[in-house]
């Protein structure tokens, strides 16, 4: 091969160097090296960054050009040259290349030998299983399950138990079975990756993520509805992380008018507030406060959406402007909503109390 390579490039350098990147990935499909040894070679053969990203078998790895790993979670540019795992799929290796560069025919036998060798890699480590079986999300899931087998369904699931540093989380929708995701590894930088509140408020705005909270991967697709996120743990502490996304799940709301809230939220987010859940049981006869907000709403059909506004913002002003209605339209409502709840609401104390109440309203509900 070397003697081929050679004579080739004496004709055509490219030629010659593309037969060279075909002898390198040989000899690593020979030696069964791993995933990050085959980003590496496609970056350091290219001269520029490498990224490898299997959504489906929740795989992202990525290579600079001097062959050190350093992970990101924003998105391919288009852009770059890539190739595919599998026909028409969106799972793909991509050469990071700059549009000023323009991608070479080396470039393209990197890409495809790379990637060929990857699609083996992949096949004969993490197996084609679906990434929501519910068999094996729920063995997963059961902190009852003995730990070889949760280690077993971690692996079939695509997760990876080898790494003490990886972290998943459980997302629990309200009428779908929970799905498991891949952390963010914590690069130092502040993250990257989408933010899950991306739920709307009644008035089409979005909602806040809080800044403490970690986001989930790009490529991440999260049903529709309100959805409780767990925190980012081991993979064994995976119960744990189930445990806490189905008690956030339990202080989202619809986000209508007649239920306004976040739809989705963080147990990361909630700390001290998450005791509540423990103090208000699902279905049992709600506190007084609750009751109040019930029988004031059935007198005023703004009411809920607009003391919600109140509770969730920062000034009187900036709840107007939530819920599109002037200032002076606002300071009437309220007026007409502490007549019929019976207590103030503009109040630090009295706000507080609104803020109980509301959450508490979420949390008694079955």
């Amino acid at each position: 091969m070397k003697e081929l390579a050679g004579r080739l490039t004496a004709l055509d350098p490219d030629a010659g160097a593309a037969v060279q990147v075909i002898g390198y990935f040989d000899r690593l499909a020979e030696s069964r090296a791993g995933l990050e040894a085959l980003v590496r070679g496609a970056a350091v053969l290219a001269g520029c960054a490498a990224r490898l990203v299997d959504a489906e078998r929740r795989v992202r790895v990525r290579v600079e050009a001097d062959g050190t790993r350093r992970d990101s979670e924003s998105p391919p540019d288009p852009a770059w040259p890539s190739v595919a795992l599998t026909p028409g799929g969106a799972s793909a290796l991509w050469l990071e290349r700059t549009a000023e560069t323009a991608p070479s025919v080396v470039d393209a036998v990197i890409l495809e030998r790379a990637a060929g060798v990857v699609r083996l890699v992949l096949d004969r480590t993490r197996g084609r299983v679906p990434a929501d079986d519910p068999e094996l999300v729920e063995t997963v899931l059961d902190p009852t399950a003995p730990e070889p087998a949760r280690l077993h369904a971690a692996r079939r699931l695509g997760l990876d138990v080898a790494d003490p540093a990886a972290r998943a989380r459980v997302v629990a929708p309200l009428d779908r079975p929970p799905r498991v995701v891949v952390a963010p590894r914590d690069t130092g930088t502040g993250g990257g990756g989408r933010p899950v509140s991306a739920a709307p408020h009644p008035d089409g705005g979005p909602q806040p993520t809080p800044a403490h909270t970690h986001p989930l991967p790009m490529d991440t697709e999260l049903p529709a509805g309100r959805l409780g996120i767990g925190p980012a743990v081991p993979v064994l502490d995976l119960p744990r992380s189930w445990a806490a996304a189905r008690t956030a799940l339990r202080f989202t709301a619809d986000g209508t008018a007649q239920d306004p809230g976040e739809r989705i939220v963080h147990a990361d987010a909630l700390g001290g507030i998450a005791l509540l859940a423990d103090l208000v049981a699902p279905g049992a006869e709600p506190p007084p406060d609750v009751h109040d907000l019930e029988a004031a709403a059935a007198n005023a059909p703004w009411l809920l959406a607009t003391l919600h506004a109140v509770a969730a913002t920062t000034s009187l002003r900036a709840a107007a402007t939530e819920i599109n209605v002037h200032h002076s339209t606002l300071q009437d409502r309220l007026t007409h909503a502490e007549s019929l709840l019976g207590w103030p609401v503009r109040t630090p104390q009295g706000r507080l109390r609104l803020q109980l109440a509301l959450t508490m309203r979420h949390l008694a509900r079955l």
